[in-house]
Parts: C-alpha cells; sequence; structure tokens
C-alpha cells in the first residue's frame, strides 16, 4: 500500500454514530458558536439554536404523523429550513428524499411515485417554474381536500404536503404551523423515537442516472453520509474557527454531505447562499470572513470574471473544495493565487458512494490537485480493476475506478437487479469511470465506461432523453450523446430521425422540451438525419454520432 494510502487508512476509526448524535456532540462542544448564517437576510442561529429548532421541527412532523422510515421529498433551493429539515428527518428515521430544482412536472411525478413518498416540502417558485403550480397540476386534490386527508389519483402514496416557509397554500402545512405542533409531542416519545435509530438505516435517497436507465433512488445511511462529511471536512482541516460559504445546491451531495456534513461533524459556520450568483458569494465571503468555498469550476470562473471581483476582500479564505467536473489548471491556479485558496482540494466520487471515495490533500503540489481526483478516503478501498471480474490491474494501466467500504450505498429502491449490476458480490462498487491509479495510488480519470452525460455537473442519461423526445410527434427516432463544451465539460446532443414526409426544426424540438423537462437536459445541439451508423450487426454506434457532432459543429469547443 502507498505511503499516504497507507497513512490515511491508519488514522481510520469507525464511527458509529446517527446523524442526530453528530449534531449533538457539535452543540455539546460549541453551542454559542454561529452554526447557520444567511449574510443577505440577517438570519444567524448558533448550534444551540439550531438544535432546537430542529428538534421542535421533528416533534412537529411527528406530531403530523411522520412514522420511521417515511419518505420526506425536499423540493426546494437552499432556503432557510431545508438544513433544519435535514436533520429533523433524521432524528426521527424519516427518510429524506432530495428533488432536483431544475425538475419539472414529468419528472417529479416519476420521482414521487418510483420512491412510494408520503410528504413533500416545496417551495413556491424559481425563476420562471411555479413549484406550487406544478404541484397542484399533478395533485389537484390539494386545493379542495383537508390537508389532512389528501387522496391523490396521481399520487397514491403522498399523505402531506408542506410549505417550506411561513407564507400559507391550500392544502398545504406551513413550517411555523409545523413547529408548533412540537407542543403535542412529549420529550419522552421523542426520545423514545430515536432511541429505535440505527446507524446503519437508510436516511437519505437522491435520484440519480447512475450507471444505465432511468433515475433511481440511492438509498444511504447515516453512517455513510455521516462519515464521509467527517473525513471530507478533517481532510481540509476543518475546525469551529472556519466558515464555509455553501453555495452550491442542498439537493446534491456536494451540498448537503460535502458541505452540511463536512461543517456539523467540526462545527464549522455555515454561511448560506440560496441560490447561485457570483455577487452574492463573494459579498458572503467578504461580510462573514468565510475561510472555504465550494464550488463546481464554472462557479469559481464567474467569481473570478465578475467586474466587481477586485472590490471584495477574499483573502479570509483558505480552503475549500471544486469538484463536478475537471478543473483545468490555469483556473486552479487563478482560485490559488487571486481567492487566496491555497489548501483547496479535489473531491472524486458518485451518489451512490455518499458520495466520495477519494479526495487530494491541502499538501499535494498543484499541479497534482489538477491532474488526479487525489487518493483513496480514510476507511474506503479504491482500486482500478477489470469492470467485469472486479480483479485490480497493475498501476498504469486503464480500468474502471471501483470502491468498497462504509460508503457504499445500501442499494436502489425497489431496484435489485440493477443494485446487482453495480454492487459486486463481494462489496465493490462499480462508478462506470474509467481511470489510471498510479504508483503513489493516486487516481486519474480518463473517461466513462457509462453513456451518461455530465452537463456543468448535472447528470443527463441519453435514454431518458431519448424516451421523452420519441413522444414528439413526427419523431420517428432519436439518439442522444455528449458532446464536448469547454464551458460544460458536455453538452447534449440530439440526433433526430423525422417521420416520412415531415419536416422538423431544432427550435421545435426545444419547444417541445421546454417546461417539461429539466433545462439542462434540453438539447443544446440538434440534427436531423435520415440514419444512424450501424455496426453489421445493426447496433448504433454512438462513438461516431460524437464524431459527426464535431464535423458538424466544430465550434463545440470554443
Amino acid at each position: 500500500m502507498d505511503e499516504k494510502v497507507r497513512h490515511r487508512q491508519s488514522l481510520f476509526e469507525l464511527r458509529e454514530k446517527t446523524l442526530g448524535q453528530i449534531l449533538d456532540e457539535t452543540v455539546a462542544r460549541f453551542p454559542d458558536q454561529d452554526a447557520l448564517v444567511y449574510a443577505d437576510r440577517g438570519y444567524r442561529q448558533t448550534w444551540r439554536e439550531f438544535a432546537d429548532t430542529v428538534d421542535a421541527f421533528a416533534k412537529g412532523l411527528m406530531a403530523l404523523g411522520v412514522s420511521k422510515g417515511e419518505k420526506v421529498a425536499v423540493w426546494a433551493t437552499n432556503v432557510p429550513y431545508w438544513v433544519t429539515l435535514q436533520f429533523a428527518t433524521a432524528k426521527i428515521g424519516a427518510i429524506l428524499i432530495t428533488v432536483n430544482t431544475n425538475y419539472r412536472e414529468h419528472e417529479l411525478r416519476y420521482l414521487l411515485n418510483h420512491s412510494e413518498c408520503e410528504n413533500i416540502f416545496l417551495i413556491d417558485t424559481l425563476r420562471d417554474h411555479a413549484f406550487v403550480d406544478t404541484l397542484y397540476a399533478i395533485a389537484p386534490e390539494l386545493r379542495r381536500q383537508g390537508r389532512s386527508q389528501l387522496r391523490c389519483a396521481a399520487l397514491p402514496h403522498l399523505k402531506r404536503v408542506c410549505y417550506l416557509g411561513a407564507e400559507k397554500f391550500r392544502g398545504m402545512y406551513s413550517v411555523p404551523e409545523i413547529l408548533g405542533l412540537a407542543v403535542m409531542v412529549s420529550d419522552d416519545d421523542y426520545r423514545a423515537r430515536q432511541a429505535e435509530l440505527d446507524p446503519w438505516d437508510v436516511i437519505n435517497m437522491q435520484y440519480t442516472s447512475g450507471t444505465t436507465g432511468f433515475p433511481k433512488g440511492v438509498m444511504l445511511t447515516h453512517v455513510g453520509v455521516g462519515l464521509n462529511g467527517y473525513w471530507i471536512g478533517r481532510n481540509m482541516g476543518f475546525t469551529e474557527k472556519d466558515r464555509l460559504c455553501l453555495c452550491v445546491p442542498l439537493f446534491h451531495c456536494f451540498g448537503c454531505v460535502l458541505g452540511v456534513m463536512a461543517c456539523v461533524n467540526h462545527g464549522t459556520c455555515m454561511v448560506i447562499v440560496e441560490k447561485f450568483n457570483p455577487l452574492a458569494v463573494l459579498a458572503a465571503v467578504d461580510g462573514e470572513r468565510c475561510t472555504a468555498l465550494h464550488g463546481v469550476p464554472t462557479m469559481f470562473l464567474a467569481e473570478l470574471e465578475h467586474k466587481l471581483f477586485k472590490r471584495f476582500d477574499v483573502s479570509s479564505l483558505r480552503t475549500g473544495i471544486m469538484a463536478g467536473s475537471t478543473c483545468p489548471e490555469p483556473l486552479m491556479r487563478r482560485v490559488v493565487e487571486e481567492m487566496n485558496m491555497k489548501d483547496i482540494t479535489i473531491c472524486y466520487g458518485l451518489t451512490e458512494g455518499s458520495p466520495v471515495m477519494t479526495q487530494s490533500d491541502v499538501n499535494d503540489p498543484l499541479s497534482l490537485r489538477c491532474e488526479t481526483v487525489g487518493c483513496a478516503m480514510p476507511g474506503i478501498e479504491v482500486r482500478v480493476a477489470d469492470p467485469e471480474t472486479c480483479e485490480e490491474l497493475p498501476r498504469g494501466q486503464v480500468g474502471e475506478i471501483l470502491c468498497r467500504g462504509y460508503n457504499v450505498m445500501k442499494g436502489y429502491y425497489k431496484m435489485p437487479e440493477e443494485t446487482a449490476r453495480t454492487i459486486s458480490p463481494d462489496g465493490w462498487l462499480h462508478s462506470g469511470d474509467l481511470g489510471i491509479m498510479d504508483e503513489a495510488g493516486y487516481v486519474r480519470v480518463t473517461g466513462r465506461i457509462k453513456d451518461m452525460i455530465i452537463r456543468g455537473g448535472e447528470n443527463v442519461y441519453p435514454r431518458e432523453v431519448e424516451e421523452f423526445l420519441m413522444g414528439m410527434p413526427d419523431v420517428m427516432d432519436v439518439q442522444v450523446v455528449g458532446v464536448p463544451s469547454r464551458k460544460y465539460g458536455e453538452e447534449v446532443a440530439a440526433f433526430i430521425i423525422p417521420r416520412k414526409g415531415a419536416a422538423i426544426a431544432p427550435e421545435d424540438v426545444r419547444a417541445f422540451c421546454r417546461g417539461q423537462i429539466a433545462w439542462y437536459k434540453i438539447p443544446r445541439h440538434i440534427a436531423v438525419v435520415d440514419a444512424f451508423p450501424l455496426t453489421a450487426s445493426g447496433k448504433i454506434q454512438k462513438f461516431r454520432l460524437r464524431e459527426m457532432a464535431a464535423e458538424r459543429w466544430p465550434e463545440l469547443m470554443k
């Protein structure tokens, strides 16, 4: 075993704790220090105040009838009470389902039905998308039924709808109402509920495309996300003196694990930005003297390129995480030099791995932090292997990146066959990514086995988009591939064969998609073709489609 990896593994201790226990320990250590701050609205809580709100919220959910094992979806931006809900559900053994804010009606209906979700929290609107109106469209019964007797034909499992704020909407509970219900649950009943919990219980479900097929509910445990967050924070040197500006979405593991759990484990203050805006991020870092900042490469670039960047004092920054897509070395150097983030790290993993399996070290040379994704996290085995046998390959040889450890998901919800394809009988989790491990144990990602497109950190599975576009009039067949993008890493491209005599324009395709599927899934590039390139056996050659894309759109990387 390599020196760095050997050292990391020697530090490992299996901390089997629930998320509630992790929070309670932090509160006991740092009760009066800042825990949660929204700099743009004067919202701030100490760890004690935050924990008290969590407990009231948890009791309110119990009073509503939310039982252990029930699912609670949250469809919202990084609003106040999002993190409160994350811990309130954990403390009563409910399973938090994080919903992508870019989802539209089609995707929301699928998620709620597939997960058999009993509860949902949501906000009103985001940009041009009215969340409340979308839910009313799916479940019109909300407008005319009593909120405690919800029976919805399209969402048969749904019992309760709650608004994640103070406003009142027909058929929905508000946050103040839920907090007010806390008095109906005794401390003894609350403690009894927590005593029922096991650290290996499923506590979070996140829907991802995984390696194949439609979105799957990844089942993550207290130990998986809690311990992963602990080591992520420890590898960055987080303490109670740090303040993380958290501007990545909380519905992603990037937000709720690399951000929230890294902070809660170490008493680090969370300075949350509701929705990413480079100016709001810079103002928060300056005003709150943040020492850490997370983001995908495009976020850091937007901050650096903002015309007012030099007016803000970001000298307090020290560390953070850049993840989601490959980081160009020139950008990393700018982040280090112009934003003072000398201890910035790189993380790599997948939702199914809670999510991080490798992380770079703050002391690694900058070139190594750009060229690799670090080495194995404590308590996690990582290997580059033959994808069929899971047998480890010699160093320097390309193979599939696999991991094994406490972090591996319990499985995909109600998908045993897909779970078996993703996790080997002896516990190795298939990433679907190709990579190389060097002699020092550092991993370089070289490509993907899976067909999934990663656009700016968002996963897009071609089959899902293809199936949707097949519902468009005059479309006979369609193939979707990822094509290079300098800005986003990849963009979605669609090749369409129209029905005989039909004419399909790219703007027609985008109009058909708009408002029906998430905006990042809408094809940027659209080509109408007569046929697809085929193998001798009749299989579609997607690599040829990518070659055709490069020929058709030579400006792709510009």
